[in-house]
């Protein structure tokens, strides 16, 4: 099984050293200062107060003639169509994009191919510091992990596959119904908690300011119930308790949570690290509301908006 994991940063970094772990064939697509690192020192990472060498090749150039089992597309949102573009023309036929995005998958099936996408998000955070060592982790399964499914919803000889994959990997991992829902619920909570941290005086100690939290506390109460009227549901069910918890006790565990060493390797490190990816999504996810309200839209399965437009 060869994989190619195309994006260097912390969650590309991260999958390529847990599957090269597992015995997979893996290689890493870098570009700039993160290939001159890993050229010379290779990819080094911390585990159990060790710092380990992971066995992966290092890719400056990908050929389109390698055929990989699977594609894990690992870039910020604002670096997708730019990677789309360089991948349509491999010869792998499963890309899996880890990715924050509201966008069509059929916009990006239009670029690389029908069938080709597979829709994932990563669970996992944490950073590279200035010697270009990785200090990452997996998000705890009852909180986030790794998210996947088809476009149309239904499982799959290679949903399986990659299951398998993740599972040999020791990668705590979930297959959805509908990965569109579950992309605008994520949404529906990150991007509150970012802006959290844009708007207090002291981003790393937010969680200390109780104006702040109580706005946050709005704001996701105020998404996720606009979600579960629209979709009918929330993805996952967990979701529901933004929708359910008073206010007062929100804020409180917002606050807790800010305040953590959870919070500061799963959120704070990547608000600050990508606040323009996070300010796009923002807008994307804002404007999204704003549309649906407008137009009083119910969310749609991607699947059955296809199957509408080809016949």
């Amino acid at each position: 099984m060869r994989i190619l994991i195309y994006g260097a940063g912390v969650i590309g970094s991260l999958y390529a050293a847990l599957l090269a772990e597992a015995g997979y064939d893996t290689s890493i697509y870098a570009r700039g200062k993160r290939l001159e690192v890993l050229k010379n020192n290779g990819l080094l990472y911390k585990k159990d107060q060790s710092i380990i060498k992971a066995e992966i090749k290092i890719l400056g150039e990908a050929s389109n003639d390698d055929i990989y089992d699977f594609v894990l597309l690992t870039v910020r949102e604002n670096q997708l169509y730019e990677a789309l573009s360089e991948l349509k023309n491999y010869k792998s036929n499963t890309i899996v994009t880890m990715v924050n995005s509201l966008d069509s998958y059929k916009k990006w099936e239009d670029i690389v191919g029908t069938g080709r996408i597979l829709p994932a998000f990563p669970g996992a955070g944490g950073s590279i510091n200035d010697d270009g060592i990785l200090d990452a982790s997996l998000t705890p399964r009852i909180i986030q992990p790794t998210t996947f499914a088809e476009i149309s919803g239904n499982k799959s000889e290679r949903t399986k596959q990659f299951s398998k994959i993740l599972k040999c990997a020791h990668v705590p991992y979930q297959e959805v119904r509908d990965m569109h829902i579950w992309q605008l619920c994520h949404l529906a909570m990150v991007v509150p908690i970012a802006d959290a941290y844009y708007e207090a005086d002291c981003p790393e100690r937010a969680g200390m300011d109780w104006k702040i939290m109580k706005k946050t506390a709005k704001r996701l109460k105020r998404n996720f119930n606009f979600l579960r009227k629209q979709s009918g549901r929330l993805s996952p069910g967990k979701m529901n308790i933004f929708c359910f918890l008073p206010l007062s006790i929100l804020a409180i565990m917002l606050a807790i949570t800010f305040e953590s060493s959870f919070g500061d390797k799963f959120m704070y490190q990547h608000a600050m690290k990508a606040p323009d990816e996070m300010r796009e999504l923002h807008k994307q996810f804002y404007a999204y509301m704003k549309r649906m309200k407008k137009c009083g839209c119910k969310a749609k399965r991607y699947s059955d908006w296809r199957k509408k437009h080809e016949k």
